[in-house]
């Protein structure tokens, strides 16, 4: 067995070593965060494992052996919710989970794209009716999706134009987060050169990956973000089994020739990308989709439909007239 691993907390402190203040965390701690993500790749990239191993539960059951007389036939894209209580460093996450099975498993997969963009869409638009109603409901629940983690084979060669289509379609609405599945099929240096072959593509098609840098306020956290992104496309090994060893649990992938410690920070980046997703940048994650991305949208289309800046202004006029003449008859 390989030597195990130390904790997520301390196997990050080598690379975060101040810990980040959120007051949206603190705020959070009682009534619980509404954190909502989306997992999007093709079928075998263990999508189903990552969600588990993330959760630390089983959350997806094993899937059923597929029937040989219909395994030549893609199913179409549908989108599975799933919603997981957490408890991260004492605030409670209210995870909301959407997995997408049957992406770019067609040959033709035009229609995945514009059902992806259709939903995340649908979401923005939710909430654009329900900050235009009247009288607002207090206990409306927000279904942005905050992050996408975007699953890439591990062909060792560069992005294909699947990947590149659904990046660039969808960069515009979300927090798109690259990572190689079952970066394990990957020798150290084919998944260094692979790692570089991405992130060429990335810069050469100007692919709206998420940019952990957007804020650049902070000079401290600015210094963690640019080592973050050194990590992008992040290496992601999962599993299913926890090994109990004299220093505790540890949860490996076993293999023939002996196991990986998805823990362990010098096998993978799962401990890190957790991490990130689950603690240090929850809060970057839900201000940027709210105050960036879901802003743009919105400015859209309200053009588009016609209502302009002015027009919002005059109409917001109007209700507060009508609210104080409301109030003199009242009297």
């Amino acid at each position: 067995m390989a030597p195990s691993a130390p904790s997520i907390n301390s196997t990050m402190s080598s690379r975060i070593t101040t810990p980040r203040p959120s007051s949206y965390r603190y705020k959070s701690e009682k009534r619980g965060m509404t954190y909502n993500i989306m997992l999007v790749g093709q079928s075998g990239l263990g999508r189903r494992t990552f969600l588990n191993t993330l959760c630390e539960r089983e959350v997806i059951p094993p899937s059923e052996a597929p029937n040989p007389d219909s395994a030549n036939v893609a199913d179409p894209m549908k989108f599975d919710t799933y919603e997981v209580n957490l408890e991260e460093e004492g605030t409670r996450i209210c995870l909301t989970v959407i997995d997408t099975p049957g992406f770019g498993d067609g040959l033709d997969n035009t229609s995945c794209f514009k059902q992806l963009q259709d939903y995340i869409e649908a979401q923005f638009d939710e909430v654009l009716v329900e900050e235009s109603r009247i009288k607002r409901n207090r206990k409306y629940r927000d279904h942005r999706i905050h992050v996408l983690i975007y699953f890439i084979a591990p062909t060792g060669h560069s992005l294909r134009e699947l990947d590149i289509e659904s990046i660039r379609r969808l960069g515009e609405y979300v927090n798109i987060v690259p990572v190689i599945g079952r970066a394990d099929s990957l020798t150290v240096d084919e998944l260094a050169t692979f790692k570089q072959n991405i992130m060429r593509d990335i810069e050469y098609y100007k692919l709206p990956v998420y940019n952990f840098c957007w804020d650049e306020t902070d000079g401290e956290a600015l210094k963690e973000n640019r080592d973050i992104m050194d990590f992008i496309p992040f290496s992601v090994v999962t599993c299913d089994e926890v090994l109990d060893n004299e220093y505790g649990s540890v949860r490996v992938r076993r293999y023939p020739w002996g196991t990986i410690e998805i823990d362990d920070e010098s096998q993978c980046d799962f401990a890190l990308l957790r991490y990130i997703m689950l603690n240090s940048h929850i809060a970057d994650m839900i201000n940027y989709t709210e105050d960036v991305l879901y802003e743009n949208y919105r400015t859209k289309k309200l053009e588009v439909g016609g209502f302009a800046e002015n027009d919002e202004e005059a109409a917001e006029d109007g209700d507060d007239s009508s609210e104080n003449g409301d109030e003199k008859k009242a009297a």
